[in-house]
């Protein structure tokens, strides 16, 4: 058994193991997970959550380091989550968080940890908002969660983060993807990456077009700016930090930070719950009660929602 209350106390001193330990519980769904985020709890609120998404070979790795060397050089503590696709054979990230970062991997002032999908759709691991709490109450002012690559079903970073940043680059066709994925309607900011190539100020008026076509804002909405980077040299980089703290104000002005982190909140204990209830109704796979609902559904006396209402007044006790 962990010492759960020291490791939060190491974590919160910065000791990199102690974050590594507690990630570890929450990747591996410990039984002590629960006193661990009963423990993390009071800790949490501070760190503004950055996340990054888009099709792969845009650079989000590229853009996340030069983001933190910008965070960095203001001072500020960051975590960077960056979620990889998994080994078919191990379960595990198939690329590594130093290698891909290996930059910052020495600087104490920056937790970078490379987290496997293990089949999540989404574009995120399903223990990434539990990973965020654990950087939060760290003391990481500011988190970086970097998506596996944006598919046409993964855009879940939008509801998991308080700012999403998407990244497209010239000549990949990113235009008509971004309409097919959604991602224009998740974006708060947006990075025309790699901008030194042919193309990129065509694929910045193509994007501002379709913002454009998109849904009508009130005056005082947030409209989302489009930034181009050259971010291996480092190019636009201050820009784009200087549009997520834009955001940040807004959202703070009109109260639509506290309001993202309420619904980010909301749907992690809608995720708890209903990963709970599928627990248990799995453990009664062979039990007489399931096998008396399929007869009665084989036998025309019952339908499967009835049967579904059953089951559920059953295991729930109303």
């Amino acid at each position: 058994m962990v010492d759960v209350p020291a490791l939060v106390a190491q974590a919160r001193e910065g000791r990199p193991r102690a974050v590594a330990r507690l990630i570890s519980l929450v990747e591996g769904a410990s039984p002590q997970l629960r006193e661990v985020m009963a423990a993390l709890a009071p800790l949490t609120g501070g760190a503004y959550v950055v996340g990054l998404t888009g099709s792969p070979g845009v650079g989000k790795s590229t853009s996340t380091s030069a983001l933190v060397t910008a965070y960095r050089r203001a001072g500020k503590r960051v975590g960077v989550l960056a979620v990889d696709p998994s080994s078919p054979f191990s379960g595990g990230a198939l690329l590594g968080d130093r290698v891909r970062m290996s930059d910052h991997a020495s600087d104490p002032g920056v937790y970078i940890r490379s987290m496997a999908t293990r089949g999540h759709l989404g574009g995120l691991a399903w223990s990434a908002p539990q990973a965020i709490r654990v950087l939060d109450a760290a003391g990481c002012e500011v988190i970086l969660v970097e998506t596996v690559g944006v598919g046409q079903s993964e855009v879940e970073i939008a509801s998991q983060a308080d700012t999403s940043v998407v990244l497209l680059a010239p000549g990949m066709g990113d235009g008509i993807q971004a309409a097919k994925a959604g991602i224009l309607e998740i974006g708060d900011v947006y990075v025309v990456n790699k901008a030194d190539r042919d193309g990129a100020d065509a694929t910045a008026r193509e994007l501002n077009h379709m913002l454009g076509l998109g849904e009508a804002r009130a005056p005082g909405d947030w409209r989302p700016p489009i930034v181009k980077t050259v971010a291996a040299r480092g190019e636009g980089v201050d820009e784009v930090v200087e549009a997520l703290e834009k955001h940040r104000a807004w959202m703070e002005e009109h109260g639509v930070l506290a309001e993202r982190r309420r619904a980010r909140a909301s749907r992690e204990v809608e995720t708890i719950a209903v990963t709970a209830l599928r627990e248990r109704i799995g453990d009664l796979r062979g039990d007489r009660r399931l096998d008396a609902l399929a007869e009665r559904i084989t036998a025309g006396d019952l339908d499967p929602y009835a049967a579904a209402d059953e089951l559920v007044a059953e295991l729930t006790g109303n």
